[in-house]
């Protein structure tokens, strides 16, 4: 199945969650000038989107270094999908990625990495540019729009998470952690699916 801008821009929002991403940036904010944080979640946004930028552009000669094949990737891509899944569906009391830290402004870590630029998507940005090497533009694109749409979130974090209530984040959360569930067995059946031709492949 080959994947269109507008999937590849779903999937990257979605591994991004910035819904499920809601609450995490409102307890650790809440203590900031309302002011600051404007400026904390845009140097967050910021700084998540450089990283996984730098992965669209280095990821694959950093597997080729280590010699890792596309069917890995996808594997191990899915395996983590999937993990990172469940924790959303059955709601995890530390959170999708464990322990946070609750003092202080918050810088780079836990905010830009790894609630947005997660390891899942890191390994996303360097699965769709191994794909389709020559469709860069299109992945960078669709990186832009995904964290365009995650940044405005996370700006009207308080303003949705009042409109909608906790009930209504946590359905919604546990509806992306679902699709995010069927995305990762698709990646873990193709990778599958690419190592058994490779065992099958004339010598």
């Amino acid at each position: 199945m080959e994947l269109t801008f507008a999937s590849a821009a779903l999937i990257l929002l979605l591994v991004m969650d910035p819904l499920g991403n809601i609450p995490i940036f409102i307890a650790l904010l809440k203590d900031v000038d309302p002011a600051r944080r404007v400026t904390i979640i845009v140097r967050e946004c910021a700084i998540a989107f450089t990283v996984l930028l730098v992965f669209v552009f280095t990821g694959r000669q950093f597997l080729d270094l280590l010699g890792l094949s596309d069917s890995s990737l996808n594997i191990a891509g899915g395996v983590i999908l999937f993990l990172i899944a469940l924790r959303i569906i059955f709601k995890h009391p530390e959170g999708v990625f464990g322990d946070r830290p609750q003092a202080g402004e918050p810088f780079i870590v836990p905010l830009a990495i790894p609630s947005i630029a997660g390891p899942t998507a890191m390994a996303t940005v360097v699965l769709l540019v191994s794909r389709a090497p020559e469709r860069i533009v299109q992945w960078v694109t669709a990186l832009v729009v995904a964290m365009a749409i995650t940044l405005a979130l996370l700006l009207f974090a308080e303003r949705i998470s009042k409109l909608v209530g906790e009930r209504g984040l946590l359905a919604l959360e546990r509806l992306m952690g679902l699709i995010l569930t069927a995305i990762a067995v698709e990646m873990l059946l193709r990778g599958i699916e690419a190592f058994v031709r490779q065992l099958q492949a004339p010598a």
